[in-house]
């Protein structure tokens, strides 16, 4: 099973790239954690937001496996703790599922990508830079992993 990760991004700062991998590293191989990082359309006062999302959503979506479960990062979707996290990883590796997670940009994901996912997840009502979400999924996601093979991570 892999994870992978689509964002609209584009020149991180060194701190988040450096914790997106401390995370990436510590999965297990059987379960790889992988990062897809697409440059964000050019914006200029007049640009049409709307369809910048479009043509944004449209590269996101393209990077997606078919054969793997689609879940959007937005705060219209349900939020999920730790333990409900893991109770669907603990599904989606027993089922063998992978997993496209998609990150918007700036404006945030394209109706296209929202209707396209099968599930719209979340993370806070806060809003969050996003480059700072690919830190909390990871982070969650190896912590949903820990809850699940008694690894102490979970409990420190």
């Amino acid at each position: 099973m892999y994870i992978q990760i689509i964002s609209i991004s584009n020149k991180v700062p060194g701190w988040v790239e450096q914790g997106f991998l401390e995370y990436a590293k510590r999965f297990p191989k059987e379960l790889k954690l992988k990062l897809i990082e697409i440059p964000p359309i050019r914006r200029t006062k007049n640009t049409d937001i709307l369809r910048i999302k479009k043509l944004e959503g449209e590269m996101l979506l393209s990077h997606c496996d078919p054969l793997a479960l689609t879940i959007a990062l937005d705060v219209t979707g349900k939020t999920w703790g730790t333990e409900q996290l893991a109770d669907r990883l603990q599904k989606w590796m027993g089922d063998a599922i992978s997993l496209n997670l998609l990150i918007g940009g700036a404006d945030g994901l394209s109706a296209e990508c929202l209707r396209k996912s099968q599930l719209i997840w979340s993370l806070s009502p806060l809003t969050f830079p996003h480059a700072l979400v690919r830190i909390l999924v990871a982070e969650q996601l190896y912590r949903a992993w820990t809850i699940l093979t008694h690894h102490p991570y979970h409990r420190g």
